[in-house]
């Protein structure tokens, strides 16, 4: 019986959890770049929300990439992507206590310069595809 699985190398699932967190965490310097123009506090809230989103992302990728190392999707880790990756959301960690306080200081000028260093950690870990690993490519005698 025919399978209806294409053979070829497996697909990875993290880097469609990595992609979605860093999306937020970039947009989240967006937020503060107009919150730093404008003084609108709502910039600075929603700043603050898309990263916790961009945080609860990285978490369900680091679950979703140990899951990729189970499965026999993921082969090894790529260090440089996955230093830059790591790097991104501990920042964004340090970022969110950043934004927890009140007022300009919340934002302006840690939390703006630590949005803008997490979003150039990304952007050079999205030449990678957001893969943190490279794919297992299957044996000669494996199975589809």
């Amino acid at each position: 019986m025919a399978s209806l699985v294409p053979a070829g190398p497996k697909t990875l699932l993290h880097p469609i959890f990595i992609g979605a967190g860093a999306t937020l965490l970039i947009t989240a310097s967006v937020g503060d770049i107009m919150y730093w123009e404008t003084s609108n506090w709502q910039w600075a809230n929603m700043s603050s929300w898309l990263i916790v989103g961009g945080l609860i992302m990285a978490l369900l990728a680091t679950i979703v990439l140990i899951i990729d190392f189970l499965t026999g999707r993921a082969a090894r880790i790529n260090w440089l992507s996955f230093l830059l990756v790591a790097a991104a959301a501990s920042l964004s960690l340090l970022n969110i206590f950043i934004h927890s306080r009140d007022a300009w200081t919340s934002v302006v000028p840690q939390g703006i310069t630590i949005s803008a260093i997490v979003t150039i950690l990304l952007l050079m870990a999205a030449f990678n595809g957001w893969k943190v690993t490279t794919v297992r490519m299957p044996a000669a005698g494996d199975r589809p």
